[in-house]
């Protein structure tokens, strides 16, 4: 174990690694050079609602629609995402103004919604719904400026301005409910360096928007599909009446302006979408308080054990020897294999099957190689390795199972590659048949579903098997003691010695490692944010392992000397702490951060919560008990038993 002191220059390293990442961006796909009046594909993605949780197709909703509707082709994570890319008709060329353009309007005549129409749009814009577009695989962003330090002075005005991911659908006020029907697009390109006998190049490196509530009397169209829009604050927004038939134009102005941003930032403006200061404060002062609990809970414990070990080791007073206390006087039992040695396995490979995933995600994402650019490749990447890192699972926990004088191996690697997958696929299941009945983009189709369920059974089923029995095979771990054939009676406990009050007391510093970021990833999960700040969360991570760790060894150390030797559970459940307090976290986040009232959304949202506090039981539990477990070997290792 190591103190506070020996893990600073490794802390300033990554420091140094995060400054350099956070920004760090390896494209998802190659850039795309355009001359002029080349045309720029405007894609939708979904609609979206944090109130509601449910993405929806974009032509969910009555837009506009081209001759041919095609969806691209997409990949696992975009699918299970909700993301439904489609093309739209608006007519985009490069660095080519258009004033005021009509949408599917033929012979200047309006678009009609039916009642049925009229009262789905009405609904989606009450229930707070956000509109997705992409060009060139940039999101559109909606600007927003920030007025409590406002200034005249245009370069301060500048740090008072913010992105919001998409754009609103529409807005109520007053109880009358309004569409935003007019789409002002603001595209930045930047023009690339070229020979002087060659034409100029140019690439896009912002989308932005601005919605316009236009009602159909003020909007002049004529019959070329061009229109004139009104001039000053006169005109009146378009309102959608629910209770009958609505008419209305869709129009959109495309405006282009040059920009120094070159291709490879282009995604800095939208992952600098809020203050990072307040990020880095919080992380440099969780990790300060970690790292100072750490080095205290090292030395004392350190300490301790050498006065023990060396009182155990004295040969020359036989009293002391006769009068044995403390965590030696269960020597004979600490390797008892505890009750149901197969699911505690199988937990544990399931455990080290998420934390190889995890640690290989993150890292890789923090390299920049999973960029948000590369839509859905994170959470492809992650089912991927979740499958093929089975193997190393498989091998651990059949290892640890025959340690435990377990002897059905075949039937501990099914055990391994079902529980924890079967859970979490029954789960999904059934929050994937609430989400069908909501006719939802986020339900996985039936063959995606099978696909998921060929690869758990045809790749990582055959590497759990693969792995478990080559780790069934090894020699078990060697314990340094004997068991006794009659188990040792266990004295009456302290009342803090109780398995919910230690859950309490060991789940306080992990969960304090990693409370700020786990509000980022709440709200990039919850509330359509872009997460990006993987060198932060790589070093958090490293934060929560060593915590986990060192709390585990101290509460290991002081079960052993109330002489308690049934650790093995114990441990497991207690090192896996920090996971109930996340579950404080996710219901406190529930009810004061997002305005979900309905059924299907909290059930969602609860669904999928649980998912993630049983996942990250198993990650810190598996972690909190290698690590007590080597302690444990460590430690009667030292000592000379009779």
């Amino acid at each position: 174990m190591a103190t506070a002191m020996d893990w600073l220059p490794w802390s300033l390293l990554l420091f140094s690694l995060m400054y350099e990442t956070s920004t760090f961006y390896v494209p998802g796909v190659a850039p795309i050079n355009f001359h002029q009046n080349d045309p720029v594909e405007i894609k939708a993605v979904k609609l979206t609602s944090s109130r509601t949780q449910l993405p929806y197709e974009y032509y969910s909703l009555p837009f506009c629609q081209p001759s041919k509707i095609t969806y691209k082709a997409e990949n696992l994570g975009e699918v299970l995402r909700g993301d439904r890319i489609v093309n739209t008709p608006f007519q985009v060329l490069m660095n080519s103004e258009k004033k005021c353009e009509v949408l599917c309007s033929q012979s200047n005549k309006p678009v009609t919604l039916t009642v049925e129409q009229s009262r789905l749009v009405a609904e989606r814009i009450t229930e707070d719904y956000y509109v997705h577009l992409i060009a060139d695989n940039l999101p559109v962003a909606t600007r927003l400026e920030l007025y409590s330090n406002r200034d005249s002075d245009d370069k301060k005005k500048e740090k008072d301005v913010q992105f919001e991911h998409g754009y609103r659908l529409g807005f109520t006020d007053v109880n009358k409910i309004y569409l935003h029907n007019h789409l002002s697009f603001i595209l930045y390109y930047h023009r690339e360096d070229m020979e002087e006998d060659q034409e100029h190049t140019y690439r896009v490196v912002r989308f932005e928007v601005i919605p316009q509530s236009i009602r159909l009397e003020d909007l002049k169209a004529d019959e070329k599909s061009s229109c004139t829009l009104p001039e000053g604050t006169n005109s009146s927004p378009q309102e959608i009446d629910p209770t009958k038939e609505n008419q209305l134009y869709f129009t959109y102005s495309v405006h282009w302006e040059e920009s120094d941003i070159k291709w490879a930032s282009r995604w800095d403006t939208y992952l600098t979408m809020s203050d990072v200061q307040i990020h880095w404060f919080s992380i440099i002062n969780s990790v300060v308080v970690v790292f100072f609990l750490s080095g205290i809970l090292s030395m004392i414990i350190i300490r301790t054990l050498r006065k023990d070990i060396a009182n155990y080791n004295k040969e020359d007073d036989i009293e002391d020897t006769m009068e044995e206390s403390g965590w030696k006087l269960v020597h004979g039992d600490v390797f008892r294999p505890p009750q149901y040695p197969m699911i505690l396995s199988s937990l544990l490979g399931s455990g080290i099957q998420l934390f190889c995933m995890i640690l290989i995600v993150i890292f890789v994402a923090m390299l920049g190689m999973l960029s948000p650019s590369s839509r859905g490749a994170l959470m492809t990447t992650a089912c991927f390795l979740f499958m093929f890192m089975g193997v190393f699972g498989g091998f651990s926990a059949g290892r640890l199972y025959r340690t435990l004088k377990g002897h059905r191996w075949k039937k501990g690697a099914f055990c391994t590659a079902t529980l924890y997958p079967g859970v979490v696929f029954g789960i999904c299941f059934v929050l994937n048949c609430f989400i069908w009945g909501k006719h939802s983009s986020g339900a996985v189709p039936f063959p995606t579903m099978v696909a998921l369920l060929c690869m758990w059974f045809g790749i990582s089923l055959p590497l759990v098997y693969l792995g478990y029995y080559f780790g069934f095979r090894k020699q078990p771990y060697d314990n340094p003691v004997r068991t006794n054939q009659i188990p040792r009676q266990i004295p009456e406990q302290r009342w803090y010695m109780n398995r919910f009050v230690g859950i309490l007391m060991a789940g306080i510093l992990p969960f304090g490692a990693m409370f700020i970021e786990l509000f980022f990833i709440f709200s990039a999960i919850w509330e359509n944010q872009f997460y990006y700040l993987f060198g932060f969360l790589f070093l958090v991570f490293i934060i929560l392992v060593v915590s986990c760790s060192q709390i585990s060894i101290v509460m290991v150390y002081f079960q052993l000397c109330a002489e308690d030797y049934r650790w093995w559970w114990r441990n497991f459940l207690v090192s896996g702490g920090s996971a109930f307090y996340v579950l404080v976290y996710a219901i406190f986040y529930f009810v004061n951060k997002l305005d979900i009232v309905e059924f299907i959304p909290s059930l969602l949202y609860f669904g999928y919560t649980a998912l993630m506090v049983l996942s990250f039981w198993l990650l810190t539990g598996t972690i909190g008990f290698y690590a007590a477990y080597m302690f444990v070997r460590k430690i009667y290792a030292a000592v000379k038993i009779d």
